[in-house]
């Protein structure tokens, strides 16, 4: 099998590629690892925030061939008090925010519910959310597509999200600070938060908590490149 790992950004695959072979791609912004495992070769693929991005990774990761699986990876929020920073969760059902649609990726009565926006959700917007789409419990900016891109190549897809902020984290609006690739301004934001000590605190909060969501990201694929079994991974990374 060829499966491809799709995510935002380094940091969220950085754990789990750093004995990965890195492939240049060509593709500004975007950046590739590979390893062959027994029959398998698995492509890791991050083009920044967003369903633009999504797609660019997407294409880079098939371009050598056809894929026969998509896992989607990366940070998202909580919108649930019990979905704590730090954990990783596995979402049963994708809701695109900006169309309706909805992903169902496996069968049965559990629905762990993760929407999907197009921009940074913030305080405010979570609570929203939690009113728009009951039982949601996660939001992030990509699932949607790469479930989109999923059922239009007929393939299966493994959503594993790791919990990077608390669903009323007091975090500045970082929206302004995404460029148009879907990569962060770090410089402006620095300067932004700099003179704004507090969100000092907060912010520490959600790096260590993005480093702890890696990992744990990270033991779960492999987890699953070991075992291959879905419902095995649902009731490991759930509450």
């Amino acid at each position: 099998m060829r499966i491809a790992i799709i995510a935002a950004l380094p940091g969220e695959l950085k754990p789990l590629v750093k004995d990965w072979r890195r492939i240049s791609t060509g593709v500004i912004g975007t950046k590739m690892w590979t390893l062959s495992r027994d029959a398998d070769t698995w492509i890791a693929v991050c083009a920044g925030m967003g369903a633009d991005a999504v797609l660019r990774a997407y294409a880079v990761a098939a371009s050598s061939g056809p894929l026969d699986m998509l896992l989607s990876i990366g940070w998202a929020g909580s919108l649930h008090a019990e979905v704590s920073p730090g954990t990783v969760q596995v979402p049963t059902v994708v809701i695109d925010a900006q169309t309706g649609e909805q992903y169902n990726l496996t069968e049965g009565k559990r629905k762990w519910r993760l929407v999907t926006t197009s921009c940074v959700a913030d305080a405010a917007e979570k609570t929203r959310l939690v009113a728009t789409y009951p039982g949601a419990v996660l939001v992030d900016m990509e699932a949607a597509t790469v479930a989109r891109l999923a059922a239009m190549q007929e393939i299966p897809l493994l959503c594993i999200k790791g919990v990077s902020d608390a669903v009323g984290a007091n975090l500045p609006d970082l929206n302004p600070f995404i460029d148009q690739m879907g990569h962060m301004r770090m410089v402006r934001f620095l300067a932004h938060v700099a003179i704004r000590p507090t969100y000092w605190p907060s912010l520490l909060h959600l790096g260590k908590n993005s480093a702890r969501a890696a990992e744990a990201m990270r033991d779960l694929v492999l987890q699953y490149m070991k075992e291959k079994n879905v419902e095995k991974l649902i009731k490991t990374g759930r509450v």
